[in-house]
């Protein structure tokens, strides 16, 4: 059973991050209620989502079916939404997303399957809407419901000011649902406008809705829906007036949950868990902005910490955690010499984006050191970027009479992207293209890599991405055993990996899968060195290790961004914010230095921040 206390109006499960367990429950739920109902000769009728979030479930109900014969023969299907005027064949559609993830692979009858038709026609809206609800009704109604959030609390496409009578309509999506959305059509002019969506109503009428939430940038809005007050503004929140609804969240979408930030906010806690004290004065340091030396009793006592005075002396508390803190405080001369270190990076920028000043360092350290560039990247290039690219060789080309081999690619290419361009939603790019764009990140990180003094890189471009698109395979053998031949062919002493997993696309969750699969297999024991940066930040009370910035490094490691062009200007993926990833990195890390300042542990430009561990 969940646990839950009485600000959680919602009944919340928490799972651990980067694990199948959410999934795997999920799937188990749905599958026994599909076996209790075959055995009953009935039906069971499901409310589906769309997008990454239950990509996981359907990949474990596929593997029901294969492996232990689950029979969808009995089932009826209800999809949430769908893009309005997107064809069905279209490869963005929610009309393939769901033959291609799931129903292609199941026993499920045609017949059976209810998705929004996106190309009906306007005058006939009305009435299509009307018969979706009606025929979900002749069923006997949805049984479970599987339903994702998104950023600003919409349910299916039921954007802010929802109300909870709403039914199965055409509404016009707002300017965060796109944005996020970004990352799919690869840009905003191709993201429609428009979809057909089941109402709240028509979602609360489900018999049980299953809410999945993964992620830090999910943290907030999962708070808002399950502690604040029912509001349209959030549509989520309506689930709270449903009487059988839980949410399976992983640790990080439930972060931000008052029983996880700030457990004394609830009710009595163990204070002599040193964890738990530590955690409670800087977040009071924090919110009261007072460094930790000057924290009074009367500040605890304020703020329902007082039970924390009876377990723990503040002056020798805060003493403890200052001491601890700078302990973490890494100088070069600290850092490892004549290593050898591998860094993989999930795309051919996080690399510089989340260690670039540190990668420096290590550089001058006399460390052996090999970029591992595991994807490439190719998804978050502009196709204007690629017609630079080609005009660029032309020119050279002509410049130096080279014997010009490529025009045809070039026309080829040309007039692919005039096409592309011309159509309403876009295109998958062809091989070419995407060999260009591959070629475009590359070079870009090999000359990032040059700059900063790292003499050695991969480029592996792992099976699970190359489905052309923003949506990726899920981890296969393969992928596992590029990963363990880099490990073979370097022994490293040191390797880095990315642990932020806020990248819209998945790439970064994947990646530290493979990474994590391959070295349970591999015999050597490195030390590995997580970091974040490119998405999201560690709270210093999260990271181990703390490597300060002078602003000379600053500008180091803003250059080394600068290498890769294809990603400046314009964000590639603007998703939750339009600033550039050099401006996001400068940003966390004068974040990092600003908290250790108001904590009292030194003043510094910058500070890049590390998780580290050793395997085994």
């Amino acid at each position: 059973m969940p646990e839950q206390n009485n600000l959680e109006k919602i009944p919340i499960r928490i799972f651990p991050n980067e694990t199948g367990e959410l999934s795997i429950e999920i799937a188990k739920i749905i599958a026994q209620k599909i076996k209790e109902n075959n055995q009953a000769g009935e039906k069971t009728v499901l409310g589906l989502a769309t997008g990454h979030t239950p990509l996981d479930v359907y990949r474990e109900l596929v593997r029901m079916r294969q492996e232990e014969g689950l029979s969808f023969k009995n089932v009826i299907t209800f999809n949430l939404d769908e893009y309005y005027g997107v064809p069905p064949e279209e490869h963005r559609s929610y009309h393939r997303f769901m033959m291609e993830n799931l129903f292609n692979y199941l026993d499920i009858e045609k017949e059976n399957i209810h998705i929004p038709d996106g190309l009906v026609s306007q005058n006939q809206i009305s009435q299509y809407c009307a018969d979706y609800e009606k025929a979900i009704e002749q069923t006997g109604g949805i049984d479970t419901q599987i339903l994702g959030i998104g950023r600003d609390g919409h349910i299916g496409f039921n954007e802010p000011g929802s109300p909870m009578d709403s039914k199965t309509r055409l509404i016009t999506l707002d300017e965060i649902t796109r944005k996020d959305a970004v990352s799919d059509f690869n840009e905003i002019k191709f993201v429609p406008k428009q979809a057909l969506t089941m109402g709240v109503s028509s979602i609360l009428s489900a018999k049980q809705i299953i809410l999945i939430a993964r992620g830090d940038h999910k943290a907030k809005i999962i708070k808002e829906t399950v502690e604040g007050p029912v509001a349209d503004k959030i549509t989520a929140s309506h689930l709270q007036e449903h009487p059988n609804t839980i949410i399976f969240a992983d640790q990080a979408a439930a972060s931000e949950l008052t029983r996880i930030k700030t457990p004394w906010l609830c009710g009595p806690v163990d204070w002599v868990d040193k964890k738990l004290a530590y955690g409670a004065i800087c977040y009071l340091s924090q919110k009261l902005q007072k460094p930790l030396s000057e924290l009074s009793e009367s500040d605890l006592k304020e703020n329902q910490m007082a039970e924390l005075l009876k377990n723990h002396q503040l002056l020798s508390l805060t003493e403890e955690i200052v001491e601890n803190l700078k302990a973490k405080i890494k100088s070069k001369q600290d850092l490892p010499t004549e290593k050898k270190i591998l860094i993989f990076a999930p795309h051919p920028d996080d690399d510089v984006i989340s260690l670039g000043a540190t990668i420096k360092k290590l550089i001058d350290n006399k460390n052996q050191i090999v970029s591992v560039y595991m994807t490439p990247g190719y998804t978050a290039v502009f196709d204007y970027a690629v017609e630079n690219f080609l005009l660029q060789l032309e020119k050279i080309h002509l410049a130096f009479d080279f014997e010009d081999k490529f025009q045809s690619i070039r026309e080829n290419i040309r007039q692919f992207l005039q096409k592309k361009n011309a159509s309403p939603f876009g295109s998958l790019d062809t091989p070419e293209v995407l060999r260009v764009k591959t070629v475009i990140r590359m070079v870009e990180a090999i000359s990032a890599c040059e700059f900063l003094g790292v003499q050695k890189y991969e480029f592996l471009e792992m099976p699970f991405y190359r489905t052309g698109g923003a949506k990726k395979m899920p981890i296969r053998e393969g992928d596992i055993q590029m990963v363990f031949n880099v490990l073979n062919k370097y022994q490293p002493d040191i390797i880095f990996a990315a642990d932020d997993l806020n990248d819209p696309h998945g790439t970064h969750r994947l990646c530290l899968s493979a990474i994590k699969q391959a070295l349970a297999q591999y015999q050597g024991k490195p030390q590995i060195w997580f970091y974040r940066g490119a998405w999201q930040e560690y709270h210093p009370g999260e990271a181990n290790v703390f490597i300060p910035l002078t602003k000379e490094e600053v500008e180091i490691k803003r250059k080394s961004i600068f290498r890769h062009q294809s990603q400046k200007d314009t964000p590639p993926i603007p998703g939750a914010s339009d600033l550039e990833f050099w401006q996001r990195a400068e940003i966390r890390n004068k974040a990092t230095a600003d908290l250790l300042k108001l904590y009292g542990i030194g003043d510094y430009e910058a500070v890049e921040a590390f998780k580290v561990k050793a395997v085994g």
